[in-house]
């Protein structure tokens, strides 16, 4: 059975939102300021890795850590210099 999990973060004044599809071929989708930027895919529970980029001058290459599951999926923004955040789920 497919759910959809949704994550947030805000970083250096962008919205950064994951939104994970599980199931037997997970879905990850990535949107920055409310668009989307990034897509990937990956078979069962294998975490996946999508590079993005934070639309300043000059951009900022981030990348959304996804882990679908054992359990609950979740979501780590790595930006370079900096430990990587946790995306806090949301409800909806």
């Amino acid at each position: 059975m497919r759910r959809r999990h949704h994550f947030h973060i805000d970083h250096a004044g962008h919205s950064v939102s994951a939104t994970v599809q599980t199931g037997h071929t997970a879905v990850v989708e990535i949107l920055v300021d409310g668009k989307e930027t990034g897509y990937a895919t990956t078979r069962d529970d294998h975490p996946v890795t999508v590079q993005v980029e934070l639309p300043t001058d000059p951009p900022i290459p981030v990348s959304v850590r996804a882990t679908p599951g054992p359990g609950l999926p979740r979501c780590l923004l790595e930006a370079p210099g900096a430990e990587p955040h946790i995306m806090s789920p949301r409800p909806y």
